[in-house]
C-alpha cells in the first residue's frame, strides 16, 4: 500500500501560516487579558478573551479553507462569497465569548434583537483584519512565485542564448581544416596531418567542455586561442604572422570564454587567406579605468561595405555573434566597435574590468 508523503517545499510553505495563526491568536488573548486587568475585571475574567481566541482560531481555519477553495475566482466574486462567512465567524465568536462573559456580567445579555445584532458584529473587525492579512500575504506569495518563475524563465533563456552563441562554430573553419588534413594525408605528410588532428581535437574539446556561463582570465583565453592558431599556422605556415601586446595588469582580467576566437577567425578568413603574401594578426589588451579594452587588428584589404560601425548585411557573422554575447552578458556596460584602418580592420571590445577578487570567487 502506497503511503503519501508531503513534499518538503509544501511543508516549508505551510509553516509561516501556522506560526502566524497560532502567534496571532495568542497575541489577541494576551492583549485581551491585559485589558481585563487594566479595567479591574475579576481574576477569572481571562477565560473570556481565551474563549474568543479559541473560537476565532477555529473559525478562521474554516475561512481559510473557503478562501483556498475559491481562490481562482475574480476578486469581486471572492469578496461577495466571503461576506456571509465572515459575519457568521463574528457571530460565533460573540456567542461563545458572551456565554462565558455572562458568568461575570449578567446584565451584559442583549435586551432586544437589534442589540443582539450589534453585539454579533462586535468581532467583525477582528475577522476582517484576519482575512485582510491572509489575502495580503497570499497575494504577496503569489507575486513572489510569479516573479521567481519569470526570473527562472529569463535565466534559462539567457543561458540558452549564450550557449547558442558560444557553440556557433564556423563550419568553414572545420571544412578548411579537414580539407587541409586530407591534403596532408594525400601528400603523405602524416606527421603534420597527425599534429593538425591533435590540435583540432584539443581545440574542439576545450570549446565544448567549457561552460559558456563562466568567465576565464585573459591568459586562459589566449592559451585557448593558441590551440586554434596552431591549426591555422599549419595551414598558412609563414603567411600567418601573429603579434600580441598585452598590458601586464590585463592577464588576470576575466572575460567570456572564446570571446576572441570568432574575431581572429574572421581576420584570418578575410585578411590572411585572401592575400598571397598572407597577413599580420595583432591582439591587444589594455586597461582603461574600470574597463578592459581588447583589440583584434589585421592588415588585410579592409571592408568597403563597412559604414562606420555598421556591419554589412549577410556578412560578419562572427562579429555579430561577439557583439550579441557582450550585449547579453554586460548590456550597456559593454562596447563593440569595428572600423577600417588605413590598411586592414580593427575590432575593439570594451567590457567591465573584473578579476576573481572583484567577483568574490
Amino acid at each position: 500500500m502506497a503511503i503519501a508523503s508531503s513534499h518538503p517545499l509544501d511543508l516549508t510553505r505551510k509553516q509561516p501560516f501556522w506560526m502566524l495563526q497560532v502567534g496571532g491568536w495568542i497575541a489577541y488573548f494576551t492583549l485581551g487579558s491585559l485589558q481585563a486587568l487594566a479595567y479591574g475585571k475579576p481574576s477569572g475574567y481571562w477565560i473570556v478573551p481565551f474563549t474568543a481566541a479559541c473560537t476565532g482560531f477555529v473559525a478562521t481555519l474554516g475561512l481559510r479553507q473557503l478562501l483556498r477553495a475559491c481562490w481562482s475566482l475574480p476578486p469581486p466574486v471572492l469578496t461577495a462569497i466571503m461576506v456571509l462567512p465572515m459575519l457568521a465567524a463574528s457571530t460565533v465568536m460573540n456567542l461563545t465569548s458572551r456565554a462565558v462573559m455572562l458568568r461575570f456580567c449578567e446584565e451584559c445579555a442583549p435586551a432586544n434583537r437589534l442589540e443582539f445584532v450589534a453585539h454579533s458584529l462586535s468581532y467583525i473587525y477582528v475577522v476582517l483584519a484576519w482575512v485582510g492579512l491572509y489575502l495580503g500575504l497570499k497575494y504577496y506569495r503569489q507575486l513572489q512565485d510569479q516573479t521567481q518563475r519569470t526570473l527562472a524563465a529569463r535565466s534559462m533563456a539567457h543561458q540558452a542564448q549564450l550557449k547558442m552563441l558560444r557553440y556557433q562554430l564556423n563550419p568553414h573553419f572545420l571544412f578548411n581544416t579537414l580539407n587541409a588534413i586530407s591534403t596532408l594525408i594525400l601528400d603523405r605528410d602524416n606527421a603534420t596531418a597527425n599534429r593538425m588532428v591533435q590540435s583540432l581535437s584539443s581545440f574542439l574539446r576545450h570549446s565544448l567542455d567549457n561552460d559558456p556561463m563562466q568567465r576565464v582570465t585573459l591568459r586562459q583565453e589566449l592559451d585557448a586561442l593558441t590551440l586554434y592558431l596552431d591549426i591555422e599556422k599549419i595551414r598558412f605556415a609563414d603567411r600567418l604572422r601573429i603579434e600580441t601586446a598585452i598590458d601586464e595588469d590585463c592577464w588576470r582580467a576575466l572575460l567570456p570564454s572564446l570571446l576572441l576566437q570568432p574575431l581572429v577567425e574572421n581576420a584570418i578568413k578575410y585578411a590572411v587567406a585572401k592575400q598571397v603574401a598572407g597577413g599580420l594578426l595583432r591582439i591587444e589588451a589594455e586597461r582603461d579605468g574600470d574597463r578592459l579594452v581588447l583589440r583584434v587588428i589585421d592588415d588585410g584589404p579592409g571592408c568597403s561595405a563597412l559604414e562606420g560601425d555598421q556591419l554589412p548585411p549577410g556578412k560578419g557573422v562572427g562579429l555579430r555573434n561577439t557583439r550579441e554575447r557582450l550585449q547579453v552578458l554586460y548590456g550597456e556596460a559593454s562596447g563593440f566597435a569595428v572600423h577600417n584602418r588605413e590598411r586592414g580592420i580593427e575590432v575593439t571590445l570594451r567590457l567591465p574590468f573584473e578579476t576573481s577578487q572583484t567577483r568574490g570567487d
